[in-house]
């Protein structure tokens, strides 16, 4: 006998659960799939929670070293990571987590949660694998919200123990001696500072000219002359050939501007993005298109099935969470026939969880550009600033980027640790066009760091160089 339901998600993490609960509520019949361990996906068990609760103890290993820089007795070596603590804490906080999300989507009647795999059969129906046991399902609409699988590169030793994926790094057991990083993105990045805080001597590999690829050049310049002041090295422009066993862990050969190298490490992990989790949906069984770069959707994310639709890191770039969720209760209010203003690339936001913080919003000075807009840029130094001054983190830069006919502001980029904190006032700035004039109008709190807005913007407005 077949199931029948109204919608069929397929997959339980950012860009599948908040369309499915908002949907059921609306009283349409819901059966949400997820082949993990609980609802969360990739963000909570294996990406943007997990590392940020390594960052958090990096930090305050970080901090606590600096204790005497504020008149604090320090003590007389660094804290002792207690390694296992620290993991045991992070599956605490992911199982709370999961398990809140889960009783949230069953109190609702419409929504079945259910854990196993969803396969399509058909333009209308799929088949449930859970247990072992098959279930027939048949649908009006569905959401693929499958999610992305991390990459490995294919060069000799891809495969030898302790060579990581970012998955693998999450779940690993101790802290490394040393660790090379292949891939300067924000995953190499971020993980690289968290272990370095944490103790490891850590080196990034960079296929590309810099780091972090997407955002602003000057931040990113400047990022990684900081990551190089503090002791993690940084090769930009690397083409890495293969990686061996040797007595003190791994050797990783590579080249560079046609000279080869090699780098010695404990843990080598490949940090060399995500690809969407595509091979196991059954979509040859439907007309849905898709290849390594993501399934292809229309503006309103509808594949070239009809009633069949896609959300969050299946799609491909950008794969952040928040957009995944902006998708997925885009989407939900399109079917359920709302109005639905779905997120665009140039709009959206993301933070590199550096040290210091790099905050982005919206265009880049170079993207602007690129896309034929003329800008102007609007720059404050936070080596001036107040508020990073009394908490010693005066270093780092904010850009404003807005066009020169109507001043709107298309973009606006900080690179200062606490951005992550103040970026939601460009976030805002960006999605409604806001002139930089009403930015600088806005009386911001003294001393904070997100008056470094209005300060920009005033200087902007007067022609003149930031006041401080």
């Amino acid at each position: 006998m077949e199931d029948t339901v109204d919608v069929l998600v397929v997959g339980g993490g950012p860009a599948g659960t908040p369309g499915a609960m908002a949907l059921a509520r609306a009283g349409r019949k819901v059966l949400l799939v997820e082949d993990g361990p609980g609802l969360g996906g990739t963000c909570l068990f294996e990406g943007c929670i997990p590392s940020k609760i390594f960052r958090d103890v990096a930090s305050r290993r970080f901090e606590a070293e600096r204790m005497g820089e504020f008149g604090l007795s320090s003590p007389q070596s660094s804290p002792t990571v207690d390694w296992p603590a620290v993991q045991k804490r992070c599956h605490g906080i992911l199982r709370h987590r999961s398990e809140g999300a889960l009783t949230m989507a069953r109190q609702i009647p419409d929504l079945e949660v259910v854990f196993g795999r969803a396969q399509l059969t058909g333009p209308r129906q799929a088949v449930v694998m859970q247990e072992g046991e098959r279930r027939e399902v048949s649908f009006e609409q569905a959401i693929l919200a499958a999610g992305s699988v991390a990459n490995r590169l294919e060069i000799p030793g891809a495969e030898l123990p302790g060579v990581l994926t970012s998955h693998g790094l999450i779940g690993i057991g101790f802290i490394p001696d040393s660790m090379v990083l292949i891939g300067g993105g924000a995953v190499g990045v971020e993980m690289a500072l968290i272990f370095h805080l944490l103790g490891s001597d850590t080196t990034i590999l960079q296929a590309g000219p810099g780091i972090i690829p997407r955002a602003d050049e000057k931040l990113t310049g400047r990022l990684t002359d900081i990551l190089r002041r503090d002791g993690v090295r940084v090769e930009t422009g690397v083409e890495v050939e293969s990686i061996e066993v040797v007595q003190s862990g791994h050797r990783v050969h590579y080249r560079q501007q046609e000279e080869t190298a090699t780098v010695d490490a404990q843990t080598v992990v490949m940090a060399v993005g995500r690809h969407p989790n595509v091979d196991a949906l059954g979509i040859e069984n439907t007309d849905v298109r898709a290849d390594y770069h993501g399934v292809k959707v229309n503006a309103q994310l509808e594949t070239d099935e009809p009633g069949i639709f896609a959300a969050g890191d299946v799609l491909g770039h950008p794969m952040f969470a928040h957009w995944a969720t902006a998708q997925s209760l885009s989407l939900a209010a399109h079917l359920l026939g709302k109005p639905a203003r779905f997120p665009r690339p140039e709009t959206n936001t993301a933070i590199i969880f550096s040290r210091p913080e790099l905050g982005m919003a919206g265009l880049t000075e170079s993207a602007a550009e690129a896309a034929g807009i003329d800008v102007a840029v609007a720059e404050y130094d936070y080596r001036g600033d107040a508020r990073a001054q009394i908490s010693d983190n005066a270093e780092g830069w904010l850009r404003i980027i807005y066009r020169r006919d109507d001043h709107r502001i298309v973009g606006a980029h900080a690179l200062v640790e606490g951005a992550a904190d103040v970026m939601g006032e460009a976030a805002l700035a960006v999605q409604a066009g806001t002139p930089i004039e009403a930015m600088a109008e806005a009386i911001h709190p003294h001393p904070t760091l997100t008056e470094a807005f209005g300060i920009a913007a005033r200087s902007a407005r007067a022609g003149a160089p930031p006041d401080a």
